[in-house]
């Protein structure tokens, strides 16, 4: 494929909280000769390393940039709030904004919801990551509301979390530049959507179905020969059949070699009774 080979290897882009592991494990088992190499990267540097060339693909989260960048998206989080375990929050399994509003809140550097207003009071600083803010969380400083990946993903056991059932959520989709969407990508487009290998559209397997179709032409030509052997089949079938049909007539004339052997058993009968007359 033309992929293949301007790129021998497909590098994959990821933030926090994405998991690639199932498409990775269906990229080697289909692309064994090709390496899949992944590189995690915070969520506000993803589209930048796409853009510079260092990734042909990512698993991003949205928005993105639609004049540059190709995406699908692939599934929306919910969002929760990270809060100790002993905390009054816990009681509910479920909170809106609307309880967190005398909550401090922290709102990192790195978060990624596109907040109109941030929900609760303001921390008195800005944490620089998610993590960092996941600490002061356990440090009974204040609560963080982010997509439930990354409450999984920066677990601690003091910790829990409960979903926020009206706060913003992030979406996550397969990314890429538009203007550098290669065979690769594309068979990397199809594992994400779960196409069979033989339904994967990559452009090196765009020609297959017109070749298959010369394909089909060409074995259905010599079908139709083979379809007229059958039909010179059932002639000779035919002629036997019309054979058989001359057997019956055989057995006739036949039964009247028979009638005619029971007739000459009646003759000896009439000699024997000519002696009589004599008599």
């Amino acid at each position: 494929m033309t992929g293949s080979e301007e790129s021998p290897s497909f590098r994959l882009a990821y933030v926090p909280g994405v998991t690639p592991a199932k498409w990775v494990k269906v990229w080697h088992e289909r692309l064994p000769d090709i390496p899949l190499t992944l590189t995690q990267v915070p969520a506000a540097e993803a589209p930048e390393l796409m853009r510079a060339g260092e990734a042909d693909a990512g698993l991003v989260r949205l928005p993105v940039d639609r004049d540059f960048f190709s995406a699908i998206p692939l599934y929306t989080e919910t969002s929760v709030v990270v809060v100790p375990k002993d905390h009054v929050i816990t009681a509910a399994d479920e909170v809106t904004l609307e309880d967190l509003a005398d909550e401090v809140l922290f709102h990192p550097l790195d978060d990624v919801f596109d907040w109109d207003r941030p929900p609760g009071e303001a921390a008195f600083e800005r944490p620089a990551t998610t993590q960092d803010a996941i600490e002061l969380v356990a440090a009974n400083v204040g609560l963080l509301v982010v997509p439930q990946s990354l409450a999984r993903l920066y677990h601690r056991r003091d910790l829990t979390y409960r979903p926020v059932t009206d706060a913003p959520q992030s979406g996550v989709a397969l990314s890429w530049p538009e203007a550098a969407t290669t065979d690769l990508v594309e068979e990397f487009i199809g594992i994400v959507r779960g196409r069979t290998v033989n339904s994967t559209r990559g452009r090196g397997a765009a020609g297959r179905p017109a070749d298959g179709g010369t394909a089909e032409g060409r074995t259905a030509k010599p079908g139709a020969k083979s379809a007229g052997k059958p039909q010179g089949d059932k002639k000779s079938r035919g002629a036997g059949q019309s054979g058989a049909r001359q057997k019956p007539g055989a057995a006739k004339s036949s039964g009247g070699r028979g009638q005619r052997a029971r007739t000459g058993g009646a003759k000896p009968a009439a000699k024997r009774g000519k002696p009589k007359k004599r008599s």
